[in-house]
């Protein structure tokens, strides 16, 4: 059976990842967590972990690094990367730019942190606000060993969720986890 990755952008949200963990049922998936979200919902982060999903590291303040400062994009990456660490016990090892923002440097900060850059070969447009039907074509279109990006806090996608994996499970395909 052929492998996606589910991803999940800016959470952790107290209106949706319990929901979100719940629907996913045990399948594990990689959640690219918000630094100034995790830091306000430290036991939310810590349910991501425990239920045995990947988390990443989607910056502090969730801004477009390619037009920072080689300090200030540091910074971003780093203070998420000591949040993520105090929380979980666990450092990081991937990373998403924040809306796809990437470029050499972007992804020189993220190495230099031990980071590797995830991007993504499915949007479901959920971000946009995209309903749950819409939600799951989208992710219908995934290929083999691609990565399917989602958003923790849209309603539409928790609804989302036991149909693509139905979906997933009707075409051969397994979730598994986002490596880089």
């Amino acid at each position: 059976m052929d492998a996606v990755a589910l991803t999940f952008d800016d959470g952790p949200y107290p209106s949706t990842t319990p929901a979100l963990l719940a629907a996913l049922d045990g399948v594990r998936a990689t959640f690219f967590l918000w630094g100034e979200h995790a830091a306000e919902h430290p036991a939310l982060v810590r349910a991501i972990a425990a239920a045995g999903h990947v988390i990443g590291n989607h910056t502090w303040t969730h801004p477009h690094l390619t037009g920072l400062s080689a300090e200030n994009r540091d910074q971003e990456v780093r203070r998420t990367q000591d949040l993520l660490v105090s929380l979980t016990g666990a450092r990081p090892v991937l990373f998403r730019p924040p809306y796809g923002d990437t470029d050499d440097a972007v992804r020189a900060t993220a190495a230099g942190h031990g980071l590797t850059e995830v991007l993504w070969t499915v949007d479901t447009r959920d971000w946009a606000g995209a309903a749950t039907d819409e939600i799951v074509a989208a992710a219908d279109r995934v290929e083999p060993g691609g990565v399917v990006l989602m958003h923790e806090g849209r309603p539409e996608t928790v609804a989302a969720v036991p149909r693509i994996l139905s979906a997933l499970a009707a075409r051969g395909l397994r979730p598994g986890l986002t490596r880089g």
